[in-house]
């Protein structure tokens, strides 16, 4: 129950290689933390990597992505992997929507994501909200904190 290993990285955009003032604002990421950083092919790839390396490729290995909605995983990596024409890795067709999970354990939508799991689970939020790294540390919180409750995590995406 506790974070083994962590991968962060930026990635170079370029469709838009200059971050609007709205995602600066949002997630606090600033034009210098992006330039010269790898394309996402080439993040895509180190991301294969470290699940190797981290023996998470091993067919005998159980594991899965948890999202905080689904948009990540269902929209946003698959359009951007399709416009430009990269294959999608089959460990990112299924996950679990921390949400959706939250909803079931604690019978209601958090409206407003990890600050209101956070809240609901009388957790400290960790960070800054959309900081995607802040945001990988308060969903391991709460899912170590609903795991504790007795909470069985499952899959909620559907099959591609």
């Amino acid at each position: 129950m506790e974070i083994e290993s962590t991968f962060h990285m930026y990635v170079q955009p370029v469709v838009h290689p200059q971050l609007t003032p709205f995602c600066t604002e949002l997630t606090g990421i600033i034009q210098a933390m992006v330039d010269g950083q790898p394309s996402l092919q080439q993040v895509l790839e180190r991301v294969d990597e470290w699940m190797g390396k981290e023996g998470l490729l091993d067919p005998n290995v159980k594991s899965i992505f948890v999202t905080c909605g689904d948009w990540d995983l269902k929209v946003m990596l698959p359009g951007q992997c399709q416009y430009l024409g990269l294959p999608v890795a089959d460990y990112f067709k299924q996950w679990i929507n921390l949400k959706k999970a939250y909803s079931f354990a604690m019978g209601c939508w958090p409206k407003n994501g990890l600050l209101d799991m956070n809240k609901g689970l009388s957790l400290q939020h960790i960070g800054r909200p959309h900081s995607g790294i802040d945001d990988c540390k308060n969903i391991a919180n709460i899912m170590k904190t609903l795991a504790y409750r007795g909470f069985i995590f499952k899959q909620t995406s559907k099959p591609f």
